[in-house]
């Protein structure tokens, strides 16, 4: 009796978050409606465009589906044949797969770039620099967005660049003795300020990201200047990305801006050293509006936080502020679908935060892995949510695959084992506390452990 009351609860609990996102979106559906004659072909041939580019990534290049899935929505195609005559190109000058793979990941336009006319050449620029096939190819695999510079000489300046800070060998480098020689304007700007920055100790993944990028904050030049004094003396370690993030918002943000910004959280309760201590955590905590903040604010109350526990979720994980009402609402309607009471999935925000940015369909799988295969309760997850966060196939699967293998040969009762003490833990403590007790089966658990097989 008390589990048919405890699932009608749920049921309406349930009916109630569903009409609340239905409230939400009533404007969205009606505009879309209202555009559907217009747009229903484009879209039928976008999600064409996408399953094919999805089903490519995966066959192609080895990528994981999710992966796939996040590249398609930059980039689709309608065949294979440009995308094929992309890869068959790098490949013949030197690319392998581990390569090929990291550049379409970095830039995925380029399986739509027209191999013949745009990529060949610019291939025959970078070799005709000078060099081994391995240095190109370590090169482009490192920067692949100089593939989308145009122009010889832009090509093949940055190009040259790239070579010189990659191996450089700690004396006085060319741009150094020749700084006069430097290109003017924003190209002269952008040289000078990476290797500004390369000077203070900013690492290569992160100085050429900067390099190709066409935005700010390296083009200019006393600005430029004036913000990484800025930045260096808030404590910003210029080794770490927080670093480069800084820049951009110190960059682009005007003192008034940042006051008014500082003004909006103050209103909602949090002190001036919590929000300065959230900007050293995440910087981009200030870009945005009022708006913005306002809505996340009591979306959160929403999803049955206090004021309080608000604040504590925020300064914890400010990266929530960026995830969407509908994201949210989304969330919330597949943890109760599962089971989960409303007073659960609270527990689960405050506890992992992160969860609210999920899609579905991953939460769906862990919680069937989980629950279903595993037999752990929906309150061992309310428990320990961080579990949720941790990865299927890297994590979870093998070491629930070497505790199933235990559990067969009897070595550890018919109940698996707490749920903290199997995915909490390191993966050294995982395999002290499971694996290298056995003697004779260390081998065997350890083929387990290693060969991400499901079971």
């Amino acid at each position: 009796m008390f589990s048919l009351i405890l699932h009608g609860r749920r049921s309406l609990e349930l009916q109630k978050w569903r009409n609340l996102r239905t409230s939400v979106s009533i404007l969205q559906n009606a505009f879309a409606f209202s555009n559907s004659f217009s747009s229903a072909n484009t879209g039928d041939v976008s999600l064409r465009g996408n399953a094919l580019a999805v089903s490519y990534l995966v066959k192609s290049l080895g990528l994981t589906t999710t992966l796939a899935e996040s590249i398609s929505r930059k980039v689709s195609f309608e065949d294979n044949v440009n995308p094929d005559s992309v890869l068959k190109l790098l490949k013949s000058h030197g690319f392998n797969d581990s390569q090929i793979s990291k550049i379409i990941t970095a830039y995925p336009r380029l399986l739509i770039t027209d191999a013949e006319k745009s990529l060949g050449p610019k291939l025959q620029i970078l070799k005709s620099r000078g060099g081994s096939k391995s240095e190109l190819t370590e090169i482009v695999s490192t920067v692949p967005k100089i593939l989308g510079k145009k122009g010889e000489k832009s090509i093949s300046l940055y190009y040259d660049f790239i070579k010189d800070i990659m191996h450089d060998d700690g004396k006085s480098s060319k741009y150094e003795k020749l700084g006069h020689s430097w290109p003017e304007g924003k190209k002269g700007n952008r040289i000078r300020n990476i290797w500004l920055l390369r000077e203070l100790g900013v690492p290569h993944k992160l100085l050429f990201p900067l390099l190709i990028s066409t935005g700010q904050p390296i083009c200019g030049k006393e600005k430029f200047e004036e913000t990484v004094k800025k930045v260096v003396d808030m404590g910003f370690d210029p080794t770490k990305s927080k670093f480069v993030e800084a820049l951009h918002v110190v960059y682009e943000m005007s003192n008034k801006t940042v006051e008014e910004k500082v003004a909006v959280y103050k209103r909602l309760g949090f002190s001036e050293d919590d929000i300065w201590a959230i900007f050293k955590k995440w910087p981009f905590f200030l870009k945005f509006s009022e708006k913005k903040i306002m809505q996340m604010f009591e979306t959160l109350k929403k999803c049955g936080l206090v004021e309080e526990e608000v604040l504590a979720v925020l300064k914890t994980r400010p990266q929530c502020i960026r995830v969407s009402e509908k994201k949210i609402l989304d969330s919330i309607e597949t943890f109760l679908s599962l089971g989960f009471s409303r007073d659960e999935f609270t527990m689960i925000l405050k506890g992992y935060p992160p969860c609210i940015a999920y899609s579905a369909q991953m939460i769906k799988q862990k919680f069937k892995f989980l629950v279903k295969k595993m037999n752990w309760s929906l309150e061992d997850v309310v428990l320990v949510p961080p579990v949720l966060g941790y990865s299927l196939e890297k994590r979870i699967v093998p070491r629930c695959n070497v505790i199933k293998a235990l559990m067969s040969k009897g070595l550890m009762g018919s109940e698996n084992p707490p749920i903290s003490s199997v995915l909490l833990c390191t993966d050294q403590g995982f395999l002290n506390r499971y694996v290298m007790k056995h003697d004779k089966l260390v081998p065997e658990l350890m083929a387990i452990f290693t060969g991400d097989r499901v079971s």
